[in-house]
């Protein structure tokens, strides 16, 4: 006996699957019924651990079949814990044991650790035996949820099995089988719960559906299950909080574009702040997601909660990369419009982008504008520049608002001319003879002379650049 643990040598040889031992001990008269502290019988310990042949051994020397440890648990709990299928065979079919299946302390029968284990082989067994039943965790989960929620390889054979009896059903949390499918990214049990009629357009009792679960975990497999619904986008945009939209601003670039592809509507508002997903992700300075909705035709003078436009929150939040996007973005959709273009058919070599350019082609003319802006221009005249290119007040006041000292309307001349450049590209022009005549009519002759010298010595050398 080990008095620490109140536990015989027989428990030992057992837990340790020594056949010759176990023989030793029973020879000898070894107590089989004896319980350590926390209730484990040898019973139990073989048919956690033990081979077949330490059971049959235990059983004909009257061990207690039914003995159960200190959380209820017993020989067949522990059996389906360790996915020993041949003692549960042995101890249902040989021992005729059926009434073993009694939920322990917890709640658990045994179908409930095989199916939350993924011990698939060993829940058929029990199937096939005729033990199943459609009883529900503690939790209140039935077997369908916790394959889902684990994320089984094998987990579709389950599903098969019991999806057409609990995969519509709805639990105390309000929440479907598909629920926990999504939020583990098991895209192929998502699919067979679809496919059987599994409930997707609901919301469980914290208001949040399946796709902003799915978006919040990143899992785009599951995301684009439901993009393929057409219903369920329609249900999605109803939702009282943020919508998917809004949610894979905030925590996933690559759910935006699935979200865009599948046509989702880019400029919904969510309920606290009555912001676009555009105003989200500029108060973020997420630059790549303020890109990909910019190219997607976003709202940019829709206002939220508070009056303001997605420039005004990324001004505010000092992201000054977004606001020049924005700007950008804005001065280019308006001379689209004017000109009674397509914005999705811009005539340019150069791609559409409304990041700052760093391209080859473009080094001449931007140590150019950085000499002009740093060397030339004094305090108010890039204002002066601005509205002659027809920048708007706002767009102004939000490259104003970057403040970074009594020098700052430098780098304010600087971002201004990269914008105007911006432009210049996008609508093909010649930038540098354009920027020559800007000059000259907004009253800067002595400027626009040091560009006329810049571009004749640029002509006077191999051409490299296709807009000069």
């Amino acid at each position: 006996m080990f008095p620490q643990m109140n536990r015989t040598a027989l428990h030992f040889a057992v837990g340790a699957d020594h056949l010759s031992a176990v023989d030793f001990l029973l020879n000898r008269k070894a107590r089989v019924d004896v319980a350590d502290k926390h209730g484990l019988t040898v019973i139990h310990l073989a048919a956690w651990s033990g081979g077949l042949e330490i059971m049959l051994m235990l059983v004909r020397a009257g061990a207690d079949q039914k003995a159960t440890n200190r959380d209820g648990m017993n020989a067949l709990h522990f059996a389906a814990q360790s996915n020993n299928v041949r003692i549960l065979e042995y101890l249902i079919q040989d021992l005729h044991l059926k009434d073993l299946d009694q939920p322990d302390e917890r709640g658990n029968k045994i179908y409930h650790f095989t199916v939350s284990l993924g011990y698939v082989w060993t829940f058929l067994s029990i199937l096939f035996i005729y033990l199943f039943t459609f009883t529900k965790d503690p939790g209140q989960q039935g077997s369908l949820h916790l394959a889902s929620l684990h994320k089984h390889p094998t987990g579709e054979m389950v599903l098969e099995v019991k999806v057409m009896s609990d995969g519509g059903k709805q639990f105390e949390n309000g929440e479907t089988p598909f629920f926990p499918a999504v939020a583990g990214g098991h895209e192929e049990c998502s699919k067979v719960l679809v496919a059987a009629g599994s409930a997707i357009n609901i919301l469980n009792k914290l208001n949040t559906s399946a796709l902003q679960i799915a978006t919040q975990n990143g899992h785009a497999a599951s995301q684009s299950i439901l993009y393929a619904d057409f219903s369920f986008l329609k249900f999605e945009l109803a939702l009282p909080k943020a919508s998917a939209l809004h949610l894979a601003v905030i925590n996933n670039h690559i759910a935006v574009n699935s979200l865009l592809s599948a046509q989702h509507d880019i400029d919904v508002l969510n309920q606290q702040r009555q912001q676009t997903p555009l105003h989200v992700a500029a108060d973020l300075g997420n630059v790549d997601v303020v890109e990909t909705l910019l190219k997607a035709g976003c709202d940019l003078k829709a206002v939220d909660k508070q009056g303001k436009t997605a420039l005004a929150v990324a001004s505010q939040s000092n992201h000054s990369l977004v606001v020049d996007m924005l700007i950008n973005a804005e001065r280019y959709y308006a001379w689209r419009e004017k000109h009674g273009e397509s914005t999705r058919d811009a005539p340019t070599n150069f791609p559409l982008t409304f990041k700052q350019d760093h391209s080859q082609e473009t080094r001449h003319i931007h140590s150019l504008l950085w000499n002009l802006a740093y060397r030339q221009l004094k305090a108010n005249e890039w204002q002066r520049l601005a509205r002659a290119w027809n920048f708007t007040d706002d767009q102004i006041r939000a490259i104003e608002e970057q403040w970074s000292g009594q020098d700052s309307f430098r780098e304010h001349g600087h971002r201004a001319l990269l914008i105007w450049l911006h432009g210049a590209l996008m609508m093909q022009a010649a930038p540098v003879r354009h920027l020559y005549e800007e000059l000259v009519r907004a009253g800067f002759q002595e400027l626009a002379e040091k560009i006329r010298q810049f571009k004749s010595e640029t002509n006077s050398k191999p051409k490299k650049c296709s807009f000069i």
